[in-house]
């Protein structure tokens, strides 16, 4: 299992210099692959065996070339067999050892 967190975006924004059309179709792809995700101001996360992750990925980017001619991608992996529901188990722990921090 891992999280994977990326950033897709087409090479040019519309006329008001927003990808946000671009990057929602991007969101629907992952969002309809039923895998675990967030979605944050800048990444979108989703956790996931590599095997089943990467085709949304790509899906993603896919959706996001309808939008341009060239996409931009950013991909960083956290790679951890074994582990599942990292996704908030990683911000729990922080968000307890800050809660210990005011006690």
């Amino acid at each position: 299992m891992a999280l994977f967190a990326f950033s897709v975006a087409p090479s040019a924004a519309d006329g008001t210099g927003s990808v946000s059309a671009a990057v929602a179709d991007a969101v629907r792809v992952v969002r309809d692959s039923g895998l675990p995700y967030e979605l944050t101001s800048m990444f979108t996360t989703i956790e996931g065996d590599w095997d089943e992750v990467m085709p949304v990925i790509k899906a993603a980017c896919a959706a996001v070339g309808e939008h341009g001619p060239r996409v931009s991608l950013v991909l960083k992996a956290d790679i951890r067999p074994g582990r599942t529901e990292q996704l908030t188990a990683k911000v729990e722990r922080v968000s307890t050892r800050l809660s210990q921090d005011e006690g």
